[in-house]
């Protein structure tokens, strides 16, 4: 009789387990689509009395987001913009794992540690890793999907570098501890950011320069209005799918690294732009002149 009741409690629990990552996958397959955004941030508080607000800011944009690797344990979503319907410029990746407790964390000044989170943290638990314009690493947070009244929610806190629409504009801090919190629902999703823009030194605590409020309201709208994405990530997708594995195999031979800024007076991203320009570059050789760059822009840290 009890071997009865175990077996009937553990596949209730087993079944509870899937229908929840069920609903997980479902939740993040539901950021891909065509969606019109609008990008609004505010700075809302600084303990430093003569700190001077930064102005409020408000953008908007287009981007298709597509899954372009899925498996049992993740998928991975690659953004494009869409700028006046036909000009398409890659964008930011995010890369879902579950049961991951490995993120591969910002410190500062392109400085990467990796962090094992406690299992018992990872019950159910999605890491999402974010990735730059060229694929390198930004951040990575972790944390469970909750599915309620047809809204699913996913938030995490994780450290990372300045956002591009500041980091050439100033340098009064060099960390953004981002509070993030994904709403998923049938029209769309709304990234909302509680983030904390941070001093930080080595072998001192971290001092708050500011807290910024930030609200990114991706708005569904008809597939058609990017069908010039999809035509170029059709196109495109095999060199970066190399570009990819170059990448991964930077974060799965050593466990902290960090970039150089800059190689002879140019920065990755031009490296890395030159070598997508060559259209006479067999795709079987992209991953080796992709780690050959990797190479001379990434210093090993031991001890760490």
């Amino acid at each position: 009789m009890k071997k009865n009741l175990l077996i009937a409690l553990f596949s209730t629990m087993y079944l509870a387990g899937y229908g929840q990552k069920s609903k997980d996958i479902e939740a993040i397959k539901g950021q891909c689509g065509c969606f019109d955004i609008t990008f609004k941030y505010a700075e809302t508080f600084s303990p430093d009395t003569s700190y001077k607000f930064h102005g409020r800011e408000l953008a908007y944009g287009r981007e298709y987001i597509v899954a372009v690797e899925e498996s049992a344990d993740k998928i991975v979503l690659e953004h494009l913009l869409v700028i006046k319907d036909t000009m398409i410029i890659k964008h930011w990746r995010e890369d879902w794992t579950y049961q991951n407790p490995h993120l591969l964390t910002y410190h500062m000044t392109n400085d990467f540690r990796y962090l094992k989170v406690k299992n018992k943290n990872f019950q159910q638990g999605w890491t999402q890793s974010v990735y730059g314009t060229q694929d390198e690493p930004r951040y990575s947070g972790y944390g469970e999907w909750a599915h309620v009244n047809g809204k699913s929610v996913w938030e995490s806190r994780a450290d990372a570098a300045l956002p591009r629409r500041e980091y050439s504009t100033r340098n009064d801090y060099n960390v953004l501890s981002r509070g993030n919190r994904i709403h998923v629902t049938n029209k769309g999703y709304l990234h909302e950011q509680d983030n904390d823009k941070l001093k930080r030194e080595e072998g001192k605590p971290d001092v708050l320069l500011a807290n910024e409020k930030g609200l990114n309201d991706y708005v569904r709208i008809d597939m058609a209005k990017c069908e010039a994405a999809q035509k170029w990530w059709t196109a495109n997708q095999s060199f970066w799918k190399e570009v990819r594995a170059a990448w991964q195999e930077v974060e799965d031979s050593h466990r902290s690294f960090r970039i150089k800024d800059t190689i002879d007076d140019q920065r990755l991203g031009s490296y890395i732009y030159d070598l997508e320009k060559n259209k006479d570059l067999p795709v079987s050789e992209v991953k080796g002149k992709m780690k050959a760059i990797l190479d001379k822009f990434i210093l090993w840290k031991t001890g760490i």
